[in-house]
């Protein structure tokens, strides 16, 4: 059994964004008005945001400034607060150690954005509508799984959303794979966010291989989860700067 993580070298993230775009294109997460923004309604399933320098010089005068950023997916959590909340299961594990989320059940309550530690879970205040041009680059991917339409299909208003780790990518490659009479491998599944990263700070794999570029990454003295004395046991990972 595979145990997909995502590992975020901080040291080389130059917060170009492309992870967020292509992540927004991907799960087809629509934008809000910028009065919602700031009342905290906005659709960020990955984020990127400056974080304080901590060091004795400070961040440095212009033109010679130092800038630290942060980037913030779903931490898929082996141990997530979030399922532990919900009343009516429509958050849960599923085989492959995702945290999934079942819009058809989701029932709007928010107790799992509450419960979520990283903030990272978003309500849809409203029906998701895009202007003209936009819309028209919607992504059509729909995958079928155990009567839930897993994928960027459009979610309704009133529901939960989160990162899924494009849980719809993996389905098409064990679709693929079965399609082909063949074993499934684990390099044919590859969120958006990480194969779009400009600078090669974001790598994918499966924990469980000794061999995969995750599994040796999580040995690195520069690693690191979020909150890792809260006992969520992200999947997540950071490689903090060097």
């Amino acid at each position: 059994m595979s145990k997909w993580s995502m590992v975020i070298d901080l040291d080389k993230c130059v917060a170009c964004q492309a992870c967020s775009i292509a992540c927004r294109f991907e799960n087809n997460t629509p934008a809000v008005a910028p009065d919602q923004a700031e009342m905290g309604r906005a659709m960020r399933w990955n984020d990127v945001f400056p974080m304080p320098i901590n060091s004795a010089e400070g961040s440095g005068e212009y033109p010679n400034v130092k800038t630290q950023y942060m980037t913030r997916p779903c931490m898929h959590c082996e141990n997530p607060p979030c399922i532990k909340v919900c009343p009516v299961g429509a958050t849960f594990i599923n085989e492959e150690g995702l945290v999934e989320q079942n819009y058809a059940r989701c029932i709007g309550c928010r107790f799992c954005t509450v419960g979520c530690p990283y903030g990272v879970r978003y309500f849809n205040w409203f029906e998701p509508q895009w202007e003209a041009p936009l819309a028209e680059h919607l992504n059509p991917d729909k995958v079928e799984g155990k009567g839930v339409l897993e994928g960027p299909a459009v979610r309704p208003r009133g529901v939960v959303e989160k990162c899924t780790y494009c849980i719809h990518r993996l389905k098409k490659a064990h679709a693929q794979a079965e399609a082909e009479g063949r074993d499934f491998r684990a390099d044919e599944y590859v969120p958006a966010c990480v194969q779009t990263c400009t600078g090669k700070a974001r790598f994918f794999g499966d924990l469980e291989d000794p061999n995969s570029a995750v599994s040796q990454l999580e040995k690195n003295t520069r690693s690191f989860r979020l909150l890792e004395d809260v006992g969520t046991h992200p999947k997540t990972i950071y490689l903090r700067e060097g």
